[in-house]
C-alpha cells in the first residue's frame, strides 16, 4: 500500500541542499519523491515545517545494557568492566535481556534511530523483541573465551534462525575483543564468517592498554593480526572505537569491507580518548557512528553523538571546517547501514528502505533555517526532542510520544524487576 508524506522538507547526506516535496512509500520501500502537494493517500502533512530525514543507524551498542545504566560511573574502562559490568552480567537471563532491549528500542525510536547494531547475549530474545517492535538491526552474540567453540556454534544457530528475518534482521559474528579471546579462536570465528557470508563486529583498539593485553602483543602488529586471523577477508568488518590505530598504518584500513564505528561520548566518558576521525576520513576509511551501550554513554541518542563529534573534532584539529554536516549525517546513516549489510538503507531515494524520521522545524531554535542551511541547523541546533515520528520499513513505530508496537507501561514494570536481578538491590 502506498503512503504519502506531504509537504515535507527532504534532506539526506547525498543532497547538496534540502527541498520541499512529497515522499511516497510503497510497503517497506521508498517509491518516489514528487512535487509538494501532488501525492495522493497522504498519511502525514508536514505543512512545510517538518523535515523528513533518513533514520539514524546506531552502528555500535549493547542494547540490553540499558539495564546497567549508571552502574560503575567514572571508572577506567578495564576497572569498569572487571569490577562492575562483568559481575552484573553473570546474572543476566533471557527475560532481563529482552526487557533491556525493549527499553533501548523505546529510547532509540523516540530519538529517530531506525536501525541498530547489537553485540550482547541471549540474542534470540533480542531478535524476537526487535521483530515484534518492527526495528531494523544487525545482531551478534558477543563471544568471550570460547575455547570449546560452543559460543561460536550458538552464533551460527542464531544466523540460521534469524538472518534476514522479517526483512529486518542481519546477523553478524562477534569476537568481543583481541584481549578476551586467543587469536586462534578469532581465526576460527573469521573462517566461519567467511564460509557463511556473515559480517563481523569487533571491539578494536579502544584504549591505550587494549593491544598490550592481547596474546599477540610483541609478536605482530594489530594490522598483521587482522590479516593473519582472516578478519580482513570477511564480508563486512565493523571495528568499534579504533582510537589507537598507528598513524603509519591508517591506510591499511581503507578497504571496501571495513568500517570504523565512532563512539565519541562513550570514549570520552570512559577516559579512553578521542579517535582521530578526520585523519581516518582523509585516508578513505568508511566511518559510521554509534553510541555504545547505555552503561558507558549514558544515552542512546544519536543527535548527541552528531553534535559531540562535530564539535570535538573541530576543536582538537583547530579547524572549524573539519567534519561537515553532510559527512556527519553520512556517518550516522548510510555508512552504518552498509556496515551492517543493509545496502539500500540510509538515504531517501527510490528503492531504499522507508526508514525515516520526521523532525519538527517549527521551533524557536530553527528560526532562520532554509533549504541551504538546514543541515547545519540539524547538527548544531537540533536535538532528539525535535523528533515527531519514526518510521521503519514503511510503518510508523513512534509518533508524538506514543509507541505503536511496544507497551511502555509493561516494559517499565519489567525493567524494575530486571534491574533488581542485576544489581541485587
Amino acid at each position: 500500500m502506498k503512503k504519502a508524506y506531504s509537504n515535507v522538507i527532504l534532506w539526506d547526506s547525498s543532497m547538496p541542499m534540502a527541498k520541499l516535496c512529497d515522499v511516497i512509500t510503497d510497503g517497506a520501500l521508498i517509491d518516489s519523491v514528487v512535487a509538494a502537494g501532488t501525492a495522493r493517500n497522504s498519511v502525514y502533512d508536514g505543512k512545510g515545517k517538518t523535515a523528513l530525514l533518513p533514520g539514524f543507524v546506531n552502528a555500535h551498542g549493547h542494547a540490553a545494557m540499558s539495564m546497567l545504566r549508571g552502574l560503575g560511573e567514572e571508572l577506567p574502562l578495564m576497572e569498569w568492566l572487571e569490577k562492575r559490568i562483568w559481575p552484573a552480567e553473570e546474572r543476566l537471563n533471557g527475560d532481563v535481556v529482552e526487557t533491556g532491549t525493549n527499553v533501548a528500542l523505546m529510547e532509540m525510536l523516540s530519538t529517530g534511530t531506525t536501525c541498530f547494531a547489537d553485540m550482547y547475549f541471549f540474542m534470540d530474545r533480542v531478535a524476537e523483541a526487535s521483530i515484534k517492535a518492527g526495528m531494523r538491526c544487525g545482531l551478534s552474540r558477543g563471544i568471550i573465551g570460547d575455547a570449546d567453540g560452543k559460543k561460536l556454534a550458538e552464533s551460527l544457530t542464531l544466523a540460521k534462525d534469524y538472518n534476514g528475518a522479517a526483512g529486518l534482521v542481519n546477523i553478524q559474528l562477534a569476537p568481543h575483543a583481541p584481549y578476551t579471546l586467543t587469536m586462534e579462536t578469532v581465526a576460527k570465528i573469521a573462517e566461519a564468517a567467511s564460509e557463511n557470508s556473515l559480517g563481523v563486529q569487533f571491539h578494536w583498539l579502544e584504549s591505550k592498554t587494549d593491544w598490550a593485553l592481547c596474546d599477540m602483543n610483541g609478536k605482530m602488529t594489530p594490522e598483521e593480526y587482522l590479516t593473519q586471523s582472516g578478519l580482513t577477508r570477511v564480508k563486512h568488518l565493523l571495528l568499534a572505537h579504533c582510537l589507537y590505530v598507528n598513524p603509519q598504518s591508517v591506510d591499511f584500513y581503507a578497504k571496501e569491507n571495513i568500517t570504523f564505528a565512532h563512539n565519541p561520548k562513550s570514549n570520552l566518558k570512559l577516559g579512553s580518548g578521542v579517535a582521530p576521525i578526520a585523519s581516518y576520513l582523509k585516508a578513505g576509511i568508511s566511518v559510521a557512528m554509534g553510541t555504545d551501550g547505555a552503561a558507558s554513554n549514558n544515552r542512546l541518542d544519536m543527535w548527541d553523538e552528531l553534535r559531540f563529534a562535530a564539535l570535538i573534532h573541530k576543536g582538537v584539529n583547530y579547524d572549524p571546517t573539519c567534519l561537515c554536516s553532510a559527512e556527519l549525517f553520512k556517518m550516522a546513516t548510510v555508512a552504518g547501514a552498509k556496515a551492517l549489510g543493509f545496502d539500500h538503507t540510509g538515504l531517501i531515494k527510490e528503492g531504499y528502505t522507508a526508514d525515516m524520521m520526521l523532525v519538527d522545524l517549527d521551533r524557536p531554535h530553527y528560526t532562520g533555517w532554509d533549504t541551504e542551511n538546514l543541515p547545519g541547523y540539524l547538527v548544531y541546533a537540533g536535538s532528539s526532542a525535535d523528533v515527531k515520528a519514526t518510521v521503519v520499513a514503511g510503518e510508523m513505530l513512534y509518533a508524538d510520544g506514543e509507541f505503536m508496537t511496544i507497551d511502555r507501561e509493561s516494559v517499565a514494570a519489567e525493567a524494575v524487576t530486571a534491574r533488581k536481578i542485576l544489581t541485587q538491590k
